[in-house]
């Protein structure tokens, strides 16, 4: 009889550890936004620096059609002003690099733990954004993607002003949502970037 309680016990056991389980991996991940400051993003920076980054895992959706600068004007909706800005970067290394040559970049860390960063490469001009996660956690990223594109569906669009370089065409931009209208005007270097 005690071997038979034992079991029925043990059986129980592992029910409640599986169901739990199973549970976790529906449970939408918590996505929490890296302030747009020096020491937010020098401590993300610490934090995550041998982080090995892959874009792996983000899945294609509807977010990947959508013109960046529309994407933009969700994600302040949703999340506020940008992680960094080329401002940022070329107040940081004084200069801009072809490469870092970005409109805007969204850290994130997901339920406390997982690095994640949503950026443009291709300014106004593209669609779709690119984003890249810590290679360790490439399972989790297609969930990471349906949660933030959710996010976004049910968030109004919130007006923003940024500036942009295209090193191809030698070109500064400003790139704006106002008035409900998305801009993207050339125009000389702003005053306020030193480079």
């Amino acid at each position: 009889m005690q071997k038979v309680t034992k079991r029925i016990l043990l059986f129980f056991v592992l029910m409640v550890m599986i169901s739990t389980a199973a549970q976790a991996q529906f449970e939408e991940p918590v996505i929490k936004k890296v302030e747009n400051t020096k020491e937010a993003r020098a401590e993300f920076q610490s934090r995550f620096g041998d982080i090995k980054w892959t874009g792996q895992g983000f899945r294609f959706n509807e977010l990947d059609r959508m013109p960046a600068i529309e994407i933009r004007a969700v994600l302040q909706g949703a999340y506020g002003d940008p992680t960094q800005k080329v401002e940022d970067i070329i107040e940081k290394d004084g200069y801009l690099r072809d490469g870092k040559s970005i409109q805007f970049e969204y850290w994130f860390v997901i339920d406390g733990e997982i690095p994640m960063m949503v950026l443009d490469l291709e300014g106004p001009f593209d669609n779709g954004l690119v984003y890249v996660g810590a290679s360790r956690y490439v399972d989790l990223m297609p969930q990471v993607k349906r949660t933030l594109t959710k996010e976004l569906r049910e968030t109004s669009p919130k007006e923003y002003v940024d500036y942009f370089f295209s090193p191809e065409r030698g070109q500064w931009y400003k790139v704006t949502y106002e008035a409900g209208e998305y801009r993207k005007e050339e125009i000389k270097k702003p005053s306020h970037i030193k480079t």
